[in-house]
């Protein structure tokens, strides 16, 4: 129920008021003047304030004003008896959502207060937990262990403590929002709103309005006027997901707000400043994007002050585990389930997939488990046919591309060999297929002569670079998932070769 605060002080107006709200089902209270109307809203919450213009003790402009001061979500409507242009454009500037004359019947006010409230929902964010920097933890809305994960957090810890704009980079579904509500509610406009908008999602003839708010007639269905939201956000923070899909006229408006603090609504002349952090977010190529000239190279370089890369889950295999424990937990919670998690062959199978939705599609994919899983932990069967044959075939290709690559890194890694005295890329070879000796000549098994050839790839790699795990993979162009499961199938010990 929305609650109202009726602000006059003529009781006959106020308690006739008051009895049309509540046959409506609003939650009234009322005041006689500016000074009680703001005792009362420190004291509660309300959605709406409806208040007159003269009043004793406190004007309706002053109490604009203060109530605009410590709320900028109440939304205000001014109601006076004298047409006043003056007055009307001044309360207007203070953030009053209309201004409306004296007599007004009751059912043009309720709709008006309804359409008031209905266009704020449409700018409001859903609430959440904010999401915070601690690491690891299972109860935590930011989950990874990976050292690339690391790197993020230290960032996003930077950036909370400053005011700069943000711009997040990384493909779809690898949590670009959950790094702005990071950066915002560990930072000292937590207190303020958070106002998220995908830009992607808005058709080009509106983006303007939805962000800088119109004028009543500004357009074709204009019927009211409209804040945006970069007013409704006010001391908060404004999230522009997929900005790389505006258009070049909406480039140039936006560069204008970061660098003059200001924006003008669509059919007004009136200038508003504001006070708004902005971070962006694409999965763009804005480099190649500057090159074509479809994206503004200045606006580029006033959003990417701090850049943050937030890697594809391929890339951070081993933070699978703990996202899925995650979202079993979270899963069990909703669905009123008691899963313990998954076996052994299904968590390999999510390690093995490749992930094109990233962390979006994981959880898809644990729901979906959920939905189909009837013992108490997670079998193959019961994930999605896409995962299970995403997964072969990334298995398979990447074993290939193991065995292909070691031809590859012979030649920038012969001259280590020969100055360490380590077995040389013939002895390998030689000693690979000695293993396959028998009476004189050589058996040859395909399967097995590909599989030892993998494991003393590994070996060799490995002591080349000293058992460490991150330089072998990027030496020897094996992707790291690959090179740790070959680790584990072959039962190597890294730790050997340090």
């Amino acid at each position: 129920m929305h609650r109202v605060l009726v602000v006059d002080d003529d009781k006959v107006l106020q308690s006739s008021v008051k009895d049309a709200l509540e046959f409506h089902h609003f939650a009234v209270d009322t005041a006689d003047n500016g000074k009680e109307a703001l005792s009362a809203v420190y004291k509660e919450k309300y959605d709406l304030v409806l208040m007159d213009v003269n009043m004793p003790e406190m004007d309706g402009i002053t109490a604009l004003q203060e109530i605009k001061k410590y709320d900028q979500s109440i939304i205000v409507l001014i109601l006076t008896a004298f047409s006043n242009v003056t007055d009307a454009v001044k309360v207007l500037k203070e953030g009053a959502y209309n201004y409306l004359e004296k007599p007004i019947t009751s059912e043009n006010l309720v709709a008006l207060i309804k359409r008031a409230l209905k266009a704020r929902s449409l700018v409001e964010t859903v609430g959440f937990s904010a999401p915070t920097l601690s690491l690891g933890s299972g109860d935590d809305q930011f989950v990874g262990e990976s050292e690339v994960m690391h790197k993020v957090f230290n960032v996003i810890a930077k950036l909370a403590q400053v005011n700069t704009p943000v711009l997040i980079r990384g493909e779809s579904g690898t949590g670009k929002e959950l790094v702005a509500k990071a950066i915002h509610y560990n930072g000292p406009r937590k207190d303020d709103k958070f106002v998220a908008i995908n830009l992607a999602a808005v058709p080009d003839n509106l983006i303007e309005s939805e962000l800088f708010g119109h004028e009543k007639g500004a357009f074709t269905g204009a019927s009211e006027r409209k804040i945006g939201k970069f007013q409704y956000a006010e001391g908060g923070t404004i999230f522009l997901d997929e900005i790389g899909d505006i258009s070049s006229t909406m480039q140039v408006k936006l560069l204008r707000v970061l660098q003059e603090k200001s924006f003008t609504p669509v059919g007004s002349n009136r200038s508003i400043k504001c006070d708004v952090r902005v971070i962006a977010a694409s999965h763009k190529p804005f480099e190649d994007m500057i090159k074509e000239g479809t994206f503004r190279e200045d606006l580029f370089y006033r959003l990417n002050v701090l850049p943050v890369y937030l890697p594809p889950l391929r890339e951070r295999q081993s933070d699978i585990p703990h996202l899925v424990g995650y979202y079993v937990d979270y899963f069990n919670n909703i669905h009123n389930l008691t899963i313990q998690g998954l076996n052994a062959e299904a968590m390999k199978l999510l390690q093995s997939y490749n992930w094109p939705g990233n962390i979006r599609e994981l959880r898809n994919v644990i729901e979906h488990a959920f939905i189909i899983e009837s013992s108490d932990n997670i079998a193959p069967s019961s994930l999605p046919e896409v995962v299970r044959q995403g997964a072969e075939s990334y298995s398979e290709d990447n074993v290939e591309e193991a065995v292909i690559d070691y031809n590859e890194i012979k030649d920038s890694v012969i001259s280590e060999q020969s100055a360490s005295g380590k077995p040389s890329v013939s002895d390998q070879y030689n000693f690979t297929f000695a293993r396959f000796e028998e009476d004189g000549g050589v058996k040859l098994d395909f399967g097995q002569a590909k599989e030892a050839f993998e494991e003393e790839f590994i070996i060799q790699a490995l002591k080349l670079n000293n058992g460490k795990i991150n330089q072998t993979a990027l030496k020897a162009n094996i992707p790291k998932k690959t090179l740790l499961r070959k680790i584990e199938k072959y039962e190597i010990n890294p730790k050997s070769y340090y």
